[in-house]
């Protein structure tokens, strides 16, 4: 049944401004197959840019944009640096209806800051500095702070800080709050550790290659069937071939929505894809409607410039086209 009240989530992790750089005439790709592709730039050289788009972002940031568009009560909670970029992640919270009040503020280190390079097939190189992101602590990230009831934590990548992650699973559990867990590359490089989270952990959002880091695993069902061992909901996408997902109930393969749109850019796809999931999940949705908003968010953000413009408004399902839903069989082999 859906909730018919609004929800609290609170959304853990970064912030970024990012800036993207696109209809560069001369600095096409380079490709030696579709597979392996790379831009070609020489010390020295001068390259001038068509256009130049400034935008927010953070995994934790898009999210909880996601959250507060779908009617529900949205918070961040991160660190971000007393500089410019600083102001224009607070300014787009405050447009967007995240409260901040659980913001940390640093004199000391900048705003994590990303320089994208846009391919016309809109994957993208990214320049990233990270400044407040790699200088988090555990006191930036205290649920005794949080003075209001909480439902779900979104928790996303904070640069494999696992003494945060564990505090804040053990405040949670304590709380009875849930949370679903975006990780990036820095906690899937040690696996182990990230193993131990995963009983406390309600939703885990991975793609293929990163669900092969944590279990093994060739095929999308073998790392389904393994990771749901670990963890009650699981999310593994891959690409154009869609998404596996599983829960307590069922087991499933979901295509994409709108497959024949062509991407013009790839960022926030996975932030979009899983804080989706997590929203109509967390509302009352099962399985397969759940992944049906996901799948649309996910797509209306890839065919926009930045992570937050293509986010979707509202949490009507019915509203959208159908995408192709198959059930999986976790029990054979």
């Amino acid at each position: 049944m859906k909730a018919d009240h609004k929800l609290s989530f609170l959304c853990i992790g970064s912030s970024s401004y990012d800036v993207y750089l696109r209809n560069v005439a001369d600095l096409a790709p380079v490709c030696t197959n579709p597979e392996d592709c790379f831009y070609n730039i020489h010390l020295g050289d001068k390259i001038y840019v068509n256009q130049v788009d400034f935008m927010t972002g953070g995994g934790a940031s898009n999210a909880s944009v996601t959250f507060a568009r779908g009617g529900q009560k949205s918070y961040f909670m991160g660190l971000i640096g007393c500089d410019t970029p600083g102001s224009a992640c607070l300014a787009t919270f405050a447009e967007e209806g995240v409260d901040t009040k659980y913001v940390s503020y640093s004199k000391r280190y900048h705003t994590d800051y990303s320089t994208l390079l846009l391919a016309p097939s809109g994957e993208r190189s990214i320049l990233t500095h990270r400044g407040c992101g790699a200088h988090v602590k555990p006191s930036h990230f205290d649920l005794d702070r949080v003075d209001e009831p909480i439902d779900w934590i979104y928790m996303t990548s904070m640069v494999g800080h696992f003494e945060i992650y564990r505090q804040i699973v053990s405040q949670a559990r304590r709380r009875r709050i849930k949370i679903a867990f975006n990780p990036g590359g820095a906690e899937l490089d040690h696996p182990d550790e990230l193993r131990k989270l995963l009983p406390d952990i309600e939703i885990l959002s991975v793609n293929k290659e990163e669900a092969q880091k944590i279990v093994p695993g060739e095929t999308m069902p073998e790392l389904l069937k393994g990771l749901r061992e670990l963890c009650p909901v699981v999310i593994i996408t891959d690409g154009v071939n869609g998404a596996v997902l599983a829960d307590r109930t069922e087991a499933i393969w979901a295509g994409l929505y709108h497959p024949e749109h062509v991407s013009v850019d790839r960022t926030g796809a996975g932030d979009s894809f899983c804080s989706g999931f997590t929203l109509q999940y967390a509302l009352g949705e099962g399985l397969r409607r759940s992944v049906h908003y996901a799948t649309a968010n996910s797509a209306s953000v890839v065919v926009q410039i930045g992570s937050k413009p293509g986010i979707l408004r509202g949490d009507n399902i019915d509203q959208l086209d159908p995408i192709e839903i198959t059930p999986l069989d976790l029990t054979a082999g």
